[in-house]
């Protein structure tokens, strides 16, 4: 999906989240309904959301500058973290409401629920869908797509809690869906919730083992040793790497020609393009895989 496409469906999402919000508090007020103004709350989280990921995405494009060399790359990440919190507290909140509905039920007319929750249920799950192609390859955009199928889901939970209270009158009905539905959200978000803080960590990425590079680099005619090895993305699907690679002596290779066969071999078997190794014909820590950077700094100032 190129960027205008998906700049335009970001656009739709917002003015969609925005009738959202619109038509589910005051039909909320004009019913009594606190579980739709609830609701309607929860989504003006969204319509935020919403906010945060088109900015982050646009913001991306950014080329480096001298102040920051590896772009806007990351603003993406640090809007799917904000998500997921906002996620996560909006369970709890979804929750604490429930329980408070368990003690003191609320008496509605469900066939009012139903026909609001619908047009919620139907408008969120026609945004989840706008971002669900970009959702795969962007945790940004993740994060977005599961706060509004989230979304969609409490909605039809509340389209049937307002049918079972049409028909029986039950209204306990109502919190005990909200349960499921938080269940759902909570499973959803952990994992952009742990991938968003592996990425800011600057963790290894999940699919690339740092062993099996180690091992690829060493295979590699003249090279004797590697060490200070560093891998982590600055995104998802953009992976750095750096590290020393000591050469074995009385080496007849150019180093050159050595340097593009290591990185050709990384490139080709580990998918990763962008990275800077250190050829050293001698190093005085060689069996240092990992280097400790606390270490290094002490050294330096010492």
């Amino acid at each position: 999906m190129n960027k205008e496409e998906l700049r335009r469906r970001l656009y739709v999402a917002l003015v969609l989240n925005a009738l959202i919000v619109g038509g589910e508090f005051d039909g909320g007020v004009l019913i009594r309904s606190v579980g739709l103004m609830s609701d309607a709350m929860h989504n003006l989280i969204d319509q935020g959301s919403l906010f945060l990921t088109l900015y982050a995405y646009l913001l991306s494009f950014r080329p480096a500058t001298a102040q920051s060399t590896f772009g806007y790359h990351r603003a993406g990440i640090v809007t799917a973290l904000v998500n997921a919190v906002l996620l996560i507290m909006a369970a709890l909140g979804l929750t604490v409401m429930a329980v408070r509905r368990l003690a003191n039920p609320v008496a509605v007319p469900g066939a009012w629920v139903i026909v609001i929750a619908l047009f919620s249920f139907a408008a969120n799950m026609g945004i989840a869908l706008l971002l669900q192609k970009a959702a795969k390859d962007d945790l940004n955009m993740r994060g977005a797509f599961w706060h509004m199928f989230g979304d969609a889901w409490v909605c039809f939970g509340v389209a049937i809690s307002g049918l079972v209270i049409l028909l029986t009158h039950w209204t306990l009905i109502d919190p005990l869906i909200s349960f499921v539905v938080v269940a759902a959200i909570l499973k959803g978000v952990w994992p952009v919730l742990k991938e968003s803080l592996d990425v800011l960590m600057e963790s290894a990425p999940r699919d690339i083992s740092t062993t099996q590079i180690v091992e690829t680099i060493r295979a590699v005619p003249g090279v004797q040793n590697v060490h200070d090895l560093h891998l982590w993305t600055v995104k998802p699907g953009l992976p750095m790497l750096t590290c020393h690679v000591l050469m074995k002596a009385g080496l007849s290779l150019p180093p050159t020609d050595l340097l593009k066969t290591i990185r050709r071999a990384v490139t080709s078997q580990h998918d990763v393009k962008h990275m800077t190794v250190q050829l050293e014909s001698q190093c005085c820590h060689p069996n240092v895989l990992h280097c400790n950077l606390e270490n290094l700094v002490s050294a330096h100032s010492g």
